[in-house]
């Protein structure tokens, strides 16, 4: 038969199922399969991990990962089963935080200046002082577990340099005047030693033995150190018992002689033996300096002129111009140099400084003879020694005496 359309029914039929099914697969809703036939809702991403805190000292463990999310469950009827939501991503581990950094090492400590090394007076040259031992380096701070490097602590500083013992600022110092304050001090009278230089020494020559400690003492106080030099006084003596004459100008070296600020005295022997050493340093040619420096006839009367300086040009030799032992009056070195008795002996002296421009009175080593042996002090002018005060100051000055410097 035909339907009302002018077709087979069986056609008609067949379309309106296909019709119906193909509407229903369109129009479905989403989630759970329905029965409408609709389409079920994609799952929702699941939330993202969050990032793990830093972990403090080891490695954080690593997060697990998440589980996966179920598959949904498949929609009754025709339809398609709602999709199963993402699992929830693990978490990350919790990262390791950095070591703590190591300690920097403790800085080396500051080493001790060496003590400079003091000859024996009168004896072999001082050894020159060791320097002080450098600081110890600091130890290199620990590096932190999972840190950086400590920091490598700082070297300590070197300890300073010792006292030179023969060289340094001592090396040049090689000749002085005995001032009037350091023979006061180490005789311990206001008169100084007089004639009797022995200061402590026994024996036969005993006196040139004492006055060239007394050289050695005075050094020392003025510059430390250079009392580790061999210092000898300028002074002649007689034969006594086994010990031979001695020479003044034969106790000395060869030169050359610098004063306590490095002004050149002489060179060698020759230019010494004038009656002023012809290469002195102008400054110090006609008025020889002290321990100190200082031009020993204006030392301690700044601004002095003339007759207002002290008259202390008088200094002890025992020599004549040839710096030999003098012989031409009795005892000229009051036995030796170890006796203060007054009347003993007439000591032979220079002058210092000049007392004329000419002749003796000008000889640095021999100008004249004092009036006796005692112990005594004289610093006005008022002439020649006098026989009335037998001192070795009595014609102007105080019994002092040269020292030269052996070694440099």
């Amino acid at each position: 038969m035909r339907s009302a359309y002018g077709r087979p029914p069986s056609l008609v039929l067949t379309f309106v199922l296909v019709f119906n099914v193909a509407v229903g697969a369109t129009l479905g809703c989403g989630g759970a399969g329905g029965n409408d036939g609709t389409a079920g809702v994609a799952g929702s991403t699941g939330a993202a991990g969050t990032t793990g805190a830093a972990g403090t000292g080891t490695q954080g463990t690593a997060g697990t990962t998440g589980n996966a999310g179920t598959t949904g469950a498949a929609g009754s009827g025709a339809t398609t089963g709602t999709a199963g939501t993402t699992g929830v991503a693990g978490t990350t581990g919790e990262g390791g935080s950095a070591g703590t950094a190591g300690t920097t090492g403790i800085a080396g400590a500051t080493g001790t200046a060496g003590a400079g090394a003091t000859g024996g007076r009168g004896g072999a040259t001082g050894s020159a002082g060791a320097g002080g031992r450098g600081g110890t380096t600091g130890s290199a701070g620990a590096g932190g577990r999972g840190g950086t490097t400590g920091a490598a602590g700082a070297g300590g500083r070197g300890g300073t340099s010792g006292t030179a013992g023969t060289g340094g600022a001592t090396a040049d110092f090689s000749f002085f005047v005995t001032s009037i304050g350091a023979l006061r001090t180490l005789s311990g009278s206001q008169n100084g030693f007089g004639g009797d230089l022995r200061f402590g020494e026994t024996g036969d020559g005993a006196g040139l033995r004492g006055a060239d400690k007394i050289c050695t003492a005075i050094a020392e106080m003025s510059m430390p150190g250079s009392g580790a030099k061999v210092w000898h006084a300028f002074l002649s003596a007689p034969a006594a018992g086994a010990t031979p004459a001695v020479n003044a100008i034969e106790r000395i070296g060869a030169g050359p002689w610098y004063d306590r600020m490095g002004r050149l005295f002489s060179a060698n022997l020759t230019n010494l033996m004038a009656t002023r050493p012809t290469d002195a340093d102008p400054a110090i040619k006609n008025d020889f300096p002290n321990e100190s420096g200082a031009p020993n006839h204006s030392d301690g009367a700044p601004g002095c002129t003339g007759n207002s300086c002290p008259d202390n040009h008088d200094t002890l030799t025992g020599s004549g111009s040839d710096g030999k032992l003098y012989t031409n009056t009795s005892n000229p070195t009051c036995s030796g140099w170890t006796t203060a008795v007054g009347s003993a002996g007439k000591p032979r002296v220079g002058h210092s400084w000049p007392r004329g421009s000419t002749g003796s009175s000008a000889h640095w080593m021999s100008s004249l003879d004092e009036a006796g042996c005692a112990p005594g002090i004289n610093l006005q002018e008022t002439g020649g020694p006098d026989p009335s005060n037998p001192t070795v100051g009595s014609g102007g000055g105080y019994g002092g005496f040269y020292c030269f410097a052996m070694t440099r």
